[in-house]
């Protein structure tokens, strides 16, 4: 967040000072502390967003919990920071007010109703944030609140960014393993949207959720194992950590695809090896980010394509309670964070 002197209107319009969830140590939920910070103030090219809604997604579980995937301990000190994080005020996603505009921003104007994903750089569990007006910003879909809007974005960015190497439509077998998250629930609608026939693997209290996202297939995992039935399937969404290869190779058609929502370092080391040996493509990285994906996914919920999966949503006053809920790990789609 670039500190530069604010234009006269900013002044007028902005306060210097705002409050923002900040996680001073790795720890529980409640090292995470509502704090009085400087209000940023836009660079060139950028805008700055007063914040209606975030979420706490399994990202910010992971940073402030310091909790990578098995293998990946070594990346702690650069991924997070070395004895706490180096982001410390968490929240990969927003919806909002533009507040004011940075010199040379073209395409959006204060008062306008934005969306967007600052991803890696956080900082959106606050009441304002910069955004780079050509970055992963886009206004925010007709016909949502802008709290239903944020709910979209983090799983629906990511579902795009993974669905994006496979093909879909009619006669697709799409298995999404861990349907009823936020990556998850994106990725059925997506994928049904599409034409294709998705399973979905979650637990029976979820079956009902999934279904109504056109799932066509429910498998409770707690009652049967998907990797050992007979189904094949083209495509595999594994959002939940353990599906690698080495269980699922047997239920993935000939010139399939493994995406790897969620992998630990061993399935990461192994899947150039796994895809030439194989012919099937076993990734852990999407390739389509920024601006676009972001235009998509608002077209996709104004068109009723892709709606909003909401379990609980939180005030930014009861951030901790927020963190408490994700670290269950029995989420639903997305949890809001109301920013008052």
């Amino acid at each position: 967040m670039t500190q530069l002197e604010p234009t006269r209107a900013a002044r007028q319009a902005v306060p210097k000072t705002m409050r923002a969830a900040v996680a001073r140590r790795f720890g529980a939920p409640e090292v995470v502390e509502l704090r009085v910070v400087p209000t940023p103030v836009p660079a060139p090219g950028e805008v700055l967003v007063r914040l209606s809604a975030s979420t706490v997604s399994i990202a910010d579980h992971r940073i402030r919990a310091a909790d990578l995937p098995r293998g990946l301990g070594f990346l702690r000190i650069v991924a997070l920071g070395a004895f706490r994080p180096r982001k410390p005020a968490l929240g990969m996603e927003g919806a909002g007010v533009v507040a004011a505009v940075g010199d040379d921003v073209t395409g959006f104007a204060v008062g306008d109703e934005v969306v967007f994903l600052r991803g890696s750089r956080m900082g959106c569990h606050a009441e304002y944030v910069t955004m780079r007006a050509t970055d992963a910003v886009a206004r925010a879909p007709h016909g949502l609140s802008l709290e239903d809007a944020a709910a979209l974005l983090f799983g629906g960015y990511t579902a795009i960014s993974f669905l994006d190497q496979v093909e879909l439509g009619p006669g697709t077998e799409v298995l999404v393993n861990g349907a009823s998250g936020a990556v998850g629930t994106s990725a059925v609608q997506l994928a049904v949207h599409a034409g294709a026939r998705v399973t979905a693997v979650t637990s029976g209290r979820n079956a009902d959720l999934v279904r109504s996202l056109g799932a066509a297939r429910v498998i409770d995992y707690e009652k049967e194992d998907f990797a050992a039935g007979e189904q094949r399937w083209d495509v595999i969404v594994e959002c939940v950590g353990n599906a690698p290869f080495t269980r699922v190779e047997r239920v993935l058609n000939p010139g399939g695809a493994l995406l790897l929502v969620i992998a630990d370092g061993p399935a990461m080391l192994r899947e150039k090896g796994q895809s030439r040996r194989s012919g099937r493509l076993v990734t852990h990285t999407g390739v389509t980010f920024g601006a676009a994906v972001i235009q998509r996914l608002v077209a996709l919920a104004e068109a009723g394509a892709v709606r909003p999966v909401v379990d609980r949503t939180f005030a930014l006053d009861d951030i901790v309670a927020a963190h408490r809920y994700v670290d269950t790990g029995r989420k639903r789609g997305a949890v809001v964070v109301r920013i008052p």
